[in-house]
């Protein structure tokens, strides 16, 4: 019984051994199957990456882009805004030329009108002169007598004017 004991032994530590061997194997494709996802995963992730990485290079381009449109865009709105304040002024000063022009013409028609009330005056009292001299005692129609009444005033308001106009 001796002999066989060994090589029980012995047969049993090298089926021990080639468990072992077996179990090893199995952990090494096991942990070579992990590393091949692993792997898969890692390129999947790089892809990934890059493809990020050229989107975002793409969005800062597009960022840049718009950026520029975006001030230019205040460029031109800011010479509108000053456009718009010159043609503003230039409105405002053309109407008060144009407004000075009105009270000019108004005054120069003020003052021919006094000037023809003055001369319709200075014609009724030639006319009442003639009159006068060709009819001494008919007395005077009533708008030849009104005239002379508005005559004195007709003549004050035109040499205020006058004296207006001068200054």
């Amino acid at each position: 019984m001796a002999p066989s004991v060994p090589r029980t032994r012995a047969a049993a530590a090298l089926r021990m051994k080639q468990i072992a061997l077996d179990n090893q194997d199995r952990t090494i494709r096991r942990l070579r199957a992990h590393l091949a996802t692993e792997r898969r995963g890692l390129t999947a992730t790089r892809k990934e990456l890059k493809e990020t990485q050229v989107a975002l290079e793409a969005s800062h381009k597009v960022i840049v882009g718009l950026t520029e449109i975006g001030l230019s865009m205040s460029k031109k709105i800011e010479k509108i805004k000053v456009k718009k304040q010159l043609v503003k002024a230039n409105h405002v000063e053309c109407h008060q030329k144009f407004q000075a022009r009105i009270h000019e013409a108004e005054d120069s028609m003020q003052a021919q009108h006094l000037l023809i009330e003055a001369l319709v005056d200075e014609k009724d009292s030639l006319l009442q002169t003639i009159h006068d001299s060709k009819k001494p005692t008919m007395p005077l129609p009533h708008s030849m007598v009104i005239g002379r009444k508005n005559r004195k005033k007709n003549r004050k308001r035109l040499r205020i004017f006058l004296w207006a106009r001068e200054r």
